[in-house]
């Protein structure tokens, strides 16, 4: 094979690589992207001084009225590489079409190193023990929400204000898995907030309306367990989070539920 012909194939692989996604994996919604040019990072972690009410009038001629800064925590913490590659023997190569071969191992490494992460994100968000008591709910006997008589937009709005008065931001993002969603979804409250004019269908779109959150995603991912059993990643519940959008322009000024350095 000519040089040419092999970056040809080598820059196609490439933009496979970068296209290729996953409908299931929704980590990226709770934990956005930015970028380090060092392993090592800090983390500055600012106070709640612009919600302080000061003293902003002056009389003339008097002093400006200035605020006393109240300064930050700096966490620092040194990044991991991930890597994953997947072995081709020259053999295989003589016997494959070699596109298709190697197409095949790059759609699986990124697929592996991808599926990696989520399960990584999940973990760390379904974790009970990552979480304040206040800023955590078990729901358990009448109050679950395959209970008809629970009041799942109640639990909802308290969960809202218990994100908002720790970060003066309501939570704008909601992560529910497959099985609390299935439940959902036919709950006879949320049903009967529907119009009559309406097929009586809880969809997502509604319950955005219903649960006044922008951004509502299903976590449908699989993982296959070490006995060859797949297993939902996204366990039966949900998660609640202030994500900002921000694109390109956010900052270190921007809070948000968690970040994918």
């Amino acid at each position: 094979m000519g040089r040419l012909e092999e970056l040809r194939i080598n820059a196609y692989l490439s933009e496979v690589a970068r296209g290729y996604s996953n409908n299931a994996l929704v980590a990226q919604h709770l934990f956005p992207e930015i970028t380090s040019e060092k392993e090592k990072i800090d983390i500055f972690e600012f106070n709640k001084e612009a919600f302080n009410i000061y003293d902003t009038e002056r009389a003339i001629r008097a002093n400006s009225n200035v605020i006393s800064p109240q300064g930050f925590k700096k966490h620092t913490t040194t990044l991991t590489e991930h890597d994953l590659s997947y072995p081709i023997d020259y053999r295989e190569e003589q016997e494959a079409e070699k596109v298709k071969l190697q197409l095949h191992a790059t759609n699986v490494v990124t697929e592996g190193l991808k599926l990696k992460l989520e399960k990584q994100c999940a973990d760390l968000v379904q974790n009970p023990d990552n979480y304040p008591t206040e800023n955590k709910l078990i729901l358990s006997g009448l109050s679950c929400f395959t209970d008809a008589a629970s009041d799942p937009q109640g639990v909802i709005d308290d969960a809202k204000d218990a994100v908002s008065q720790k970060i003066a931001q309501d939570p704008n993002t909601m992560v529910i898995g497959q099985a609390a969603w299935k439940t959902l979804k036919k709950h006879p409250q949320l049903k009967g907030l529907i119009s009559d004019n309406l097929n009586k269908l809880v969809t997502i779109n509604l319950l955005k309306e219903i649960f006044e959150i922008e951004n509502i995603i299903i976590g449908k991912s699989i993982f296959a367990d070490k006995n060859g059993n797949f297993v939902r990643i996204w366990q039966d519940n949900i998660v609640l989070a202030y994500v900002p959008n921000l694109g390109s322009s956010r900052t270190q000024y921007d809070p948000s539920f968690a970040y994918m350095v």
